[in-house]
């Protein structure tokens, strides 16, 4: 089940919080719906409970706060908005993804994709769904992991009826099986046909907590809605008709030309206008919403949780006829409905009794651990007032009946709920796993690669044809005039995509619109980003020699006499690039940014490293590797002398010194950022 006490946002400049002091229970087994207006908080409280934003508060799931479970991704399931995946993933390839993100056999994707009938639309991909078969796959997404709990932010928004009742159907199939289920809406008849427990909110305040029977009863009844051109007069005849017969008539003016008519049927309001004379344009019966202190005892600014305002529930244009008869006058929410209007000008007249009992803040109050230093006095139940004579008039255009009340006591500030700090994005569990079905996933990664050979030959055959460039620098299709050869480009563009795709499309932190700055992620990505260089750079060598001896001979497919050194800078520049654009995506959170900096190191920090060596070397350190090892009191295996010679005489290089600075500062401030959000 789930727990939230005292859920408070933090205040917004000058307006209130979006949240304030909002406490509710959702059973297991139970579907229970969180409703409220647009702009109410309903979105706001799940991020509270999620710890997804700072506030005040602590939310339980199944007696634990979500910080403290080691994963907590196997016990809640959440769907806020849209599935953020890559468009061209397929989805069958999102979900295998997100499987080895959650650490569950690959097998459950396939499960979960059955569950919610997406098999036929496996091999989609994401950017052709429909909006129904796009909630289909966040329900499959919220399931991958099994989780007890699901939370889910408006899961109907924008589906068809058809599509509404499946969803609710899996809902209920999963609450029915044990589970707990939280969702939002804005619509009160869904929620009273949809949920077994309906908490309302309005304007970031709890109003009602109640079950859907009496969600249904006090805030829900039939109407008869009516559009007419004479609104007015005809609202002015059914108050004297209901006058004079002793019946209970509300009449309120929705706008316009549009009446609602409650406490009458279709039959009597047609014979009515028909016998008057009055043209009706439409004449239905429906379902009203009273609003969403309707039935309840909504807080006022001042605390006086007794205090009953059912006047406040209906629209400032409205127009309530109450005539109510001496005997027999129907009950709303079991009190006496009282309130008269006159013919020339009706007024609102309604009235509301709150519980004799503890109001629905005061019950979640007081499931918070922490004891209240003086407990509130008990509230005396009044005894039921007298309804007016029929011939009384109503001259205030609301009616107010207040009880005793007790007022609430200031809260000492150790009563005041615990901070909520945002928790920190979860990292995959299976990082590599994780990376290798991500690269692989969508087709840019290949498209670059081809894009680079097909270039990369290009280049060679015309510099071989123009003449006056090394046989090095022809293998590499790298001319003189350019900063970096098509390949050592392509290598940290497909480095940047590593981070940029995952904060352009967060699937590993859909919530947060983000992605988990982890060491682990940073590994592994480094590490197929590396692999994935080495590959291109060894295919890229490989066509270039075979398209320049189909082309002009063996001559210039000779392999160099110092290969070794050759490869050895050439491998360390397209895997320097390569991380460059993994390191600076990562840290600027772009793919743009991150090619940026691959381009950046020849062009500025090169010249800048070459300025640095000018003018003649006192000193070299000619000798280095012999020294290390008798400094550290090694014996390097198979001549481990040459490769580390062959390393320090790399870095030494311009291109190599700037690439190796550009790096050791961009993993610098990776780690800083890292920390920093740590910190927070």
């Amino acid at each position: 089940m789930i727990q939230a006490f005292g859920l408070t946002s933090n205040p917004r400049k000058e307006l209130p919080p979006a949240v304030d002091d909002v406490s509710f229970e959702a059973r297991a087994g139970r579907v229970t719906a969180l409703l409220g207006a647009p702009g109410s908080g309903k979105t706001t409280t799940l991020r509270l409970m999620l710890e997804l934003q700072q506030g005040r508060g602590v939310t339980y799931f199944r007696g634990r706060p979500l910080h403290r479970l080691a994963h907590p991704s196997r016990e809640v399931g959440v769907l806020l908005g849209d599935v953020p995946g890559h468009p061209a993933r397929t989805v069958r390839g999102h979900l295998r993804m997100l499987c080895a993100a959650a650490g569950v056999p690959v097998r459950r994707a396939d499960e979960v994709l059955e569950v919610v009938g997406l098999v036929s639309l496996r091999e989609e991909r994401l950017g052709t769904l429909s909006r129904g078969m796009d909630r289909r796959l966040g329900l499959a997404c919220a399931l991958l992991s099994d989780p007890h709990t699901l939370v889910l932010d408006d899961p109907a928004e924008g589906l068809s009826a058809r599509e509404s009742r499946w969803l609710y159907g899996m809902l209920r199939a999963h609450a029915t099986q044990g589970g707990t289920v939280l969702i939002t809406t804005a619509d009160p008849k869904e929620a009273a046909r949809t949920a077994d427990r309906v908490v309302t909110l309005d304007q970031g305040r709890l109003v009602a907590d109640q079950e859907a029977a009496d969600f249904s009863r006090t805030r829900l009844r039939p109407r008869v809605a009516v559009r007419t051109p004479h609104a007015t007069r005809l609202a002015a005849l059914l108050a004297k008709e209901a006058r004079t017969a002793h019946r209970s008539v509300e009449v309120i003016r929705e706008g316009g030309n549009r009446l609602s008519v409650y406490g009458s049927t279709c039959a009597d309001v047609g014979e009515i206008a028909f016998r008057h004379g009055v043209l009706v344009h439409q004449l239905a019966d429906e379902i009203g919403d009273m609003g969403p202190g309707a039935g309840t005892s909504p807080r006022d600014e001042e605390p006086t949780p007794d205090t009953a305002r059912a006047g406040d529930t209906l629209p400032a244009d409205a127009v309530a006829t109450a005539v109510p008869a001496q005997d027999d006058a129907p009950e709303t929410s079991g009190a006496p409905s009282t309130g008269l209007a006159d013919t020339d000008r009706p007024v609102q007249a309604a009235v509301a009794q709150g519980s004799g009992g503890p109001s629905p803040e005061e019950k979640a109050l007081s499931a918070v651990p922490q004891p209240l230093a003086d407990p509130p006095e008990p509230t005396p139940t009044p005894a039921p007032r007298p309804s007016p004579p029929a011939e009384s008039k109503v001259t205030s255009t609301s009616a107010r009946i207040t009880r005793p009340s007790v007022i609430a006591k200031p809260v000492a500030p150790s009563e005041l709920p615990p901070p909520i700090s945002v928790r920190s994005a979860p990292s995959p569990l299976r990082p590599l796993r994780y990376e290798l079905r991500r690269a692989a996933g969508v087709g840019t990664g290949f498209l670059t690669g081809a894009a680079v050979l097909v270039v990369s030959a290009l280049t060679a055959v015309l510099l071989a044809r123009i003449g006056h460039t090394p046989q090095h620098r022809l293998l590499a299709a790298w001319p003189r005039e350019l900063p970096l050869p098509p390949a050592a480009l392509g290598a940290g563009l497909l480095g940047a995509f590593a981070f940029g795709d995952e904060f352009r499309h967060p699937a590993l932190a859909a919530d947060r619109g983000s992605v988990p700055r982890r060491l682990g992620l940073l590994a592994a990505k480094l590490v197929v980003s590396a692999a994935t260089a080495l590959l291109l750079a060894f295919l890229t060598v490989g066509c270039d020699a075979e398209v320049l001896y189909l082309v002009y001979g063996r001559e210039l497919a000779r392999v160099p006499a110092d290969w070794f050194s050759l490869g050895a800078s050439w491998t360390g520049l397209v895997v320097g690039c390569a991380w460059a654009g993994v390191l600076a995506a990562g840290v600027f959170r772009s793919t743009t940014a991150g090619l940026a900096a691959v381009v950046a190191v020849p062009v500025v920090v090169v010249p800048l490293v070459q300025k640095a060596l000018e003018g003649p070397a006192v000193r070299t350190a000619a000798g280095f590797p012999m020294r290390l090892r008798q400094t550290f009191l090694l014996q390097w295996p198979f001549g481990g002398e040459r490769y580390l010679s062959g390393v320090a005489r790399v870095i030494g290089q311009p291109v190599g010194g700037a690439l190796t600075l550009s790096l050791m500062a961009l993993l610098c401030a990776y780690l800083l950022t890292t920390l920093r959000s740590r910190v927070r």
